[in-house]
Parts: structure tokens; C-alpha cells; sequence
């Protein structure tokens, strides 16, 4: 039998799996990340780190799965979005690499709207400048840190970088190079015209294949690091969304996905790209052909229930699991949480205020209030920020008739829950909890020729569970509480 590998670059750690023909997942391992914040708002990263976990995930997964690493045909690569990796001409990395929850660019954002102009950016790339995608960062490097700049031969992603540690071979795929603000959605190539006005020169950007496509084979070098077998293919792979929405089927227009990582996404495929009138959600390439889909972006979903874990639960440290224990104690809150708020913009927002200097905060608490209440609104507020960008797609008219769900979100029955009554809708789950990193092996097993199509991945590998059906009395009652959310980003949006 075959297996296939896929491997997941996120911001808390690599995530690795062994899985075979049938989608089973054999063997699975993850190594720890740290994340350095230099100062308020920035968010850095050693590529290097990145390869090292990732040789030590793949290492304990093939030997947690148990097989023979010549019985493994293909590796799948899927990693964060955005975040900006600086090459010199030996491929060496010039400096840590700047995330995507880097919020120290506005200046180069206001900068690339106006030269290359609002109408500009929604022709080419279908996206406003943002603080947290590729291009601005590039810009920052080069007025900021010019030395550093005069170094750099190429721009890479976070899950490219593997790759071209894994094979020697430097690019990239559709999913990654739409979220750069480098890249042409529509016609899916690098843009001249954004490049040029901002005076760029394109030879920074690398090679385009396929998704599921073969970018490389893996070097003898590599193979030794990793267990992996010399020569095997690497597919494209894509952006953790993309493969995040392929891991649990959402691969056609009339699906839509919730995700909870460190930072919380609402993805809906469509069969053209469609861009939101408002410019508040995004709309980039998917890792399926001729696929695109629109994305609202939250920048700390599961980062904010996990800084609140970490700064005020510290006596659940020792626990098994502090973070059911911090659930049980959310459950036992009415909805609303007695009044108490929180706003989870604890590195800025995307959608929908698109504002790099948001900041968190909790409002309306009181003497009453206990860390099961704050437990409670924290929960809250980060699922009114997933509600957020859900009523936006709805108001695009894409069909939302439920909502399939990845992540931490995915795993905790009171969460499950919490999210069909805000959302007032059905919530699905699938048999695989692996998100990114088996959508990146669903395209690893594409490309060494296991399944035709990544439809035809999802299908075999894939069952969706009974929905969970939203009880709408609670659904109205949190009108309340969800309009009270939304009414304080702008009271309180000229102190952040």
C-alpha cells in the first residue's frame, strides 16, 4: 500500500502526518513553535526553525505510523499565508521572517494604494493592501532595513521554504501567490503592473506549478533529515486555508468552512472570483483548478483563547487539559455572559475593520464577574468574529445553508454548539481532525497518482458526521450581546 505525507507550517507549531490510501492517518506528530514579538504589533519567526521542527515531525510520524519509509510515493506541503521568508542568492535566509499577523506595514499599505491604486489592486489582485500580506513587508524591508534588502535575491512562503529545503527547488502555487498582493487572481500569474508600480523587480518571485502538481523530488540531503525516501515527488501543495478547506471537502462553489487556528477563518469556494464590494473579506486562487474563494479573516481566534489560558489560567497549567476545564467553566455562563464583553483584536483585524492598531479588550466587567465569565466572553467574542465574516458572505449572496468546521472550534461539543447558535445555522464535522495537513496530503496523493483529482480525494478519504442544528432560541437571545459586540470597535477605535 501506499502512503503519502503531509506537512502543515503553522505559527504554534509543524504539524505532520502519514496517511494512507484509504485516508486513514497512520502516524501524526507535531513539534512546537515560538513566536517573537519584538515589539507591539510585530510578529517574527526563524525559517530555519520551521525546517528543523518540520524534519522532527516527519521523523516521529513515519515512525508513529509504523511503515517502511519506502512504502511513502509523495509529500504535500500546506503553511501560513503571507508571512515573507528573504533569500539571498545562495538561499540562505537574510533575516527572521515577518508573519502574517505582522501589523508594522501601514505605511507601506498606504503606499501601494496609492501607487497602485484602488482600482488597481481590485482589478489585479482582488484585495485591499493589508498590513498582513507579502508585499508591504517587502517594502518595509527595503526602506527600513535597506542592507538587508540589498541581499535579498527572492521572496518565498513559509511552506515554500520546506519545500525548497526538502528538494532544492524554489516555488510556489496559486493559493500562496494570490495572498502575496504580488499576484494576478484572476489570471493566476505574477502582476507586472503591481510589481512595476511599486518598483519591484518581478525576478524576486519564483516558479508557479500546480497544487497537486510535482514541484521536486526529495534530495538525498533532505531524505536523511527527514526519514523520508531520496526522490519522492513534493507536490505544491497550498496555503494552510486552502488545504484547511480540502481537508475537510469544501472544494466546490455552495460550501462553506469555519476554521479555528491561531487565527479564525470563514472560507467559501467559488467557480469564479468574486470579489466582496466592501473589500472586507478576500478573495483568493484555492488549491483546486479553476477555484477561487472568498475568506474573512479573524487574526486571533484560538491566539486569543490561548494568551487568555496562558496569562490568566495559570493554575490549569498542570491540569490534563486546561483548555476543557476552561470550556466546562464557560458552559456553566448564561449567553451573554452577564454582560461582559471581549474583543479579541489582541494583533489588529482583518475582517471586517481592517485595522492593524485594533487592540483587545474586555468591557463591562464588574465585581459579579468571575474568569468563568471572561472564559465565557472570550469563547463569545471570538465566535461573533467568525459571525462577522459569515454574514458578510451570506450578504454576497453565496450559499450558506451550513457550515462545515476545522480546528480547535471543531473539537469541543460546547463549542460545536456555541458556534450553530451564533451562526443560527448547522454546523458539520468530518472524520478527519487533521485539518491543513491532510488537505496536504489529500494533494501529495493526487500528485503520485492515487486519486485522479482532488475531488476524487475528498470523496474516497471523507465523511461528513450527522449537523448539529443551532437551537434558535438561543440564537435570538444572543442578538443582544452580538449587537453590543459590534457597536465597540467604533466607540473605542480612536483609543487603540
Amino acid at each position: 500500500m501506499q502512503h503519502v505525507v503531509g506537512i502543515d507550517v503553522g505559527t504554534s507549531g509543524v504539524k505532520a502526518i502519514v496517511v494512507n490510501e484509504t485516508g486513514s492517518v497512520l502516524g501524526e506528530a507535531t513539534t512546537p513553535l515560538t513566536l517573537s514579538t519584538p515589539k507591539p504589533g510585530w510578529a517574527e519567526q526563524n525559517p530555519d526553525d520551521w525546517w528543523k521542527a518540520a524534519c522532527q515531525a516527519v521523523g516521529k510520524a513515519i515512525k508513529a505510523a509504523g511503515i517502511p519509509a519506502n512504502s511513502i510515493s509523495a509529500v504535500g506541503l500546506s503553511g501560513q499565508m503571507h508571512s515573507s521568508v528573504f533569500l539571498d542568492a545562495q538561499g540562505a535566509v537574510v533575516r527572521p521572517a515577518l508573519l502574517w499577523c505582522d501589523g508594522r506595514t501601514t505605511a507601506q499599505c498606504e503606499q501601494i494604494t496609492k501607487e497602485v491604486g484602488a482600482k488597481g489592486l481590485r482589478k489585479w489582485a482582488c484585495n485591499p493592501a493589508l498590513e498582513g500580506f507579502t508585499l508591504p513587508k517587502v517594502l518595509w524591508l527595503k526602506q527600513h532595513e535597506p542592507a538587508a534588502f540589498r541581499k535579498v535575491s527572492k521572496v518565498v512562503l513559509a511552506k515554500d521554504y520546506i519545500r525548497f529545503k526538502l528538494t532544492g527547488t524554489l516555488a510556489t502555487e496559486p493559493s500562496d501567490a494570490s495572498a502575496t498582493l504580488m499576484f494576478d487572481t484572476v489570471k493566476q500569474r505574477w502582476s507586472s503592473d503591481i510589481l512595476k508600480a511599486v518598483g519591484l523587480k518581478e525576478s524576486l518571485t519564483v516558479d508557479l506549478v500546480g497544487s497537486a502538481e510535482n514541484s521536486g523530488a526529495v534530495t538525498a540531503q533532505a531524505a536523511k533529515l527527514t526519514g523520508l525516501p531520496v526522490g519522492i515527488a513534493v507536490a505544491g501543495g497550498g496555503a494552510d486555508n486552502a488545504c484547511g478547506a480540502i481537508g475537510v471537502g469544501a472544494v466546490s462553489a455552495g460550501e462553506a468552512v469555519a476554521s479555528w487556528g491561531t487565527s479564525g477563518t470563514v472560507v467559501a469556494p467559488t467557480s469564479k472570483p468574486v470579489v466582496d464590494p466592501g473589500l472586507r473579506a478576500h478573495t483568493f486562487c484555492h488549491a483546486v483548478p479553476n477555484t477561487w474563494y472568498v475568506m474573512g479573516v479573524m487574526l486571533s481566534a484560538g491566539g486569543a483563547f490561548g494568551w487568555f489560558r496562558d496569562n490568566c489560567a495559570k493554575d490549569l497549567a498542570g491540569s490534563k487539559d486546561p483548555n476543557v476545564a476552561l470550556n466546562d467553566e464557560a458552559a456553566k455562563v448564561a449567553v451573554g455572559a452577564e454582560g461582559l464583553t471581549f474583543l479579541p483584536y489582541l494583533q489588529g483585524e482583518r475582517t471586517p475593520h481592517r485595522d492593524a492598531a485594533a487592540r483587545g479588550a474586555f468591557v463591562g466587567i464588574s465585581m459579579a464577574h468571575t474568569r468563568a465569565h471572561m472564559s465565557r466572553a472570550v469563547l463569545e467574542g471570538i465566535t461573533f468574529g467568525l459571525r462577522d465574516s459569515v454574514s458578510i458572505l451570506a450578504g454576497m449572496k453565496l450559499p450558506l445553508n451550513r457550515i462545515l468546521l476545522t480546528g480547535g472550534g471543531a473539537k469541543s461539543p460546547f463549542l460545536r454548539q456555541l458556534q450553530a447558535d451564533v451562526y443560527g445555522l448547522p454546523v458539520v464535522r468530518v472524520n478527519r481532525e487533521e485539518g491543513p495537513a491532510f488537505g496536504a496530503a489529500l494533494l501529495g496523493a493526487v500528485c503520485a497518482g492515487i486519486f485522479k483529482d482532488v475531488p476524487s480525494a475528498c470523496k474516497t478519504t471523507l465523511k461528513r458526521l450527522a449537523p448539529e442544528k443551532p437551537n434558535m432560541k438561543t440564537h435570538k437571545a444572543f442578538a443582544a450581546p452580538y449587537e453590543r459586540y459590534t457597536s465597540l470597535y467604533p466607540a473605542l477605535r480612536g483609543r487603540f
